[in-house]
């Protein structure tokens, strides 16, 4: 269990970038808290470190130099003086190795212990913590295997067709279907070796595959004194290569008997670890709206501010209230769905190109307004997208009264939404609103390979946009490092006066 916090927390340094900083920050000085603003050289002029009241820089653009530097982060907090830290997500949020270099350190953590994470980090530890409260699980191995024979064997027990599954991944990396024993060999290389390359842990396990599944999480909330609880659902079944991109809370299809029971299993598999503060609890539900538990994601989500929009609370100051020591405020039964969100992830990606990334200037941008609409973003006209991280330029949100207005709503916004420069996912957003599945509700993970019929033309496949993204990241590093140095040694503002550089 994470150290109680025995002060207020008066500075926090987000330990990220783009719009996830921009959005802790907003909370942050609604609170009456200072924000420290770290930034690679790539990001020396982006919109985070603007609003920041602090800002330096932690080296240069690639984040295995600055971003994912646990060093820096923590430098930086002696630095400018910071005493609590909040991870965002990606990068270092999910890192337990960071968390107790963190609590060495004397400062605070916005997120739970480098136990829970340590745990709750590998799919296997997960699953056995998880069992420890009967939360039903999808059949197959609680062990990683390593021998070929054993895995092909455990594989026939559990049924085709399987799931290959890295025991330390997320985001589909070291995954594999299996749909007959004469494939398992290769899949199961195929999975070892993505693993290995993407983790650095080859380990693997085998799950039956749901044929139809659909991706329903759980958000939770846990302060330092045991008290948790669920803040309902997110339905994020629209993914394209096992990645979200669209979200909505609550689902379509759960009646408020499941919901209660999926809400129930994901406070039990938050208190299998003692957690503390924000958390989601991930199930696959399969055609019987029978539920599987999948992993716990450590961190604030992406997704969160559907959570937000349908239950009124601010996820981002309840975190930074339970890392200060302070129990919930509301307890399970004051919680209550209202209305209903969707969102949608704005990428600088080309759908008809197999959402292979895109990169150039934002010649035109401007967000939608009007009722129930959210922008959260962390760019403005002009600027360009970097290379070296990840492609979202913004989340979307709508919110209604019930899902019909928030999706009417979402496809105002979308045609509202102008940017030109570069291709985003914008129009699939409109596609995927418009489709009578979605509307329906009558989808699954499965919704883009069903029914979005890509470009056929500027169609390529996954090692291409691969090859691609390497092949562009090393031609363009250097001109873009040494066009950024120019324009900052041409242009100043008052802005700067308070930045420091590590």
């Amino acid at each position: 269990m994470n150290q109680k916090a025995n002060k207020p927390i008066t500075k926090i340094l987000i330990a990220n970038r783009g719009e996830i900083a921009l959005r802790i920050m907003r909370s942050a000085k609604e609170m009456g808290i200072k924000t420290v603003a770290v930034f690679s050289e790539a990001d020396r002029n982006a919109l985070h470190v603007r609003y920041a009241d602090e800002a330096i820089c932690i080296g240069p653009a690639p984040s295995n130099q600055s971003y994912l530097v646990g060093e820096k982060i923590i430098d930086a907090c002696k630095i400018t003086g910071a005493d609590a830290i909040h991870p965002g997500y990606g990068f270092l949020s999910e890192n337990a190795a960071f968390a107790q270099k963190v609590a060495d350190a004397g400062l605070i953590l916005i997120g739970p212990s480098a136990e829970a994470m340590e745990i709750m980090g590998n799919k296997l530890s997960a699953k056995a913590a998880a069992l420890k409260y009967n939360i039903p699980m999808v059949p197959g191995t609680e062990e990683a295997i390593t021998d070929l024979n054993e895995a092909k064997k455990r594989a026939v027990e559990v049924g085709f067709p399987i799931l290959i599954k890295a025991a330390a991944g997320g985001g589909g990396k070291g995954m594999r279907i299996v749909e007959s024993v004469d494939d398992f060999e290769e899949q199961m290389d195929l999975a070892v070796s993505e693993a290995t390359s993407a983790f650095g842990d080859g380990a693997v396990f085998i799950e039956r595959y749901v044929t139809s599944p659909r991706h329903i999480e759980i958000q939770v909330l846990g302060d330092q004194y045991g008290n948790i609880v669920h803040l309902f659902e997110r339905e994020c079944s629209v993914q394209r290569r096992h990645q979200k991109v669209v979200e909505e809370a609550p689902s379509s299809v759960l009646t408020p008997e499941i919901r209660e029971k999926m809400g129930k299993c994901a406070v039990d598999v938050a208190r299998s670890v003692n957690y503390t503060g924000a958390g989601t609890v991930e199930f696959i539900l399969d055609e019987n709206l029978d539920f599987f538990f999948l992993e716990m994601n450590t961190r604030l989500q992406v997704e969160h501010p559907v959570t937000e929009l349908i239950t009124g609370i601010d996820l981002v100051k309840e975190q930074i209230k339970i890392a200060a020591g302070e129990p919930l405020s509301f307890r399970q039964e004051d919680l209550k769905v209202s209305g209903h969100a969707v969102e949608l992830r704005v990428y600088a990606e080309d759908p008809n190109n197999n959402f292979l990334p895109d990169i150039g200037v934002l010649q035109t941008y401007k967000t939608p307004k009007g009722n129930g609409v959210r922008v959260d973003d962390g760019f403005e006209q002009g600027m360009e997208i970097p290379i070296y991280y990840d492609p979202m330029i913004a989340k979307l949100i709508t919110y209604g009264k019930d899902r019909e207005e928030a999706i009417a709503r979402m496809v105002r916004a979308i045609e509202e939404y102008e940017i030109t420069g570069i291709e985003t996912t914008l129009a699939f957003g409109k596609f995927v609103m418009q489709h009578e599945a979605f509307k329906t509700g009558n989808f699954d993970t499965h919704f883009v390979s069903k029914y979005f019929k890509p470009d056929k033309n500027k169609l390529v496949n996954d090692d291409e946009v691969l090859i691609a993204a390497v092949i562009a990241a090393k031609f363009f590093q250097k001109n873009v490092l040494s066009v950024e140095q120019e324009q900052v040694t041409q242009q100043s503002s008052n802005w700067r006066k308070n930045r420091l550089e590590y």
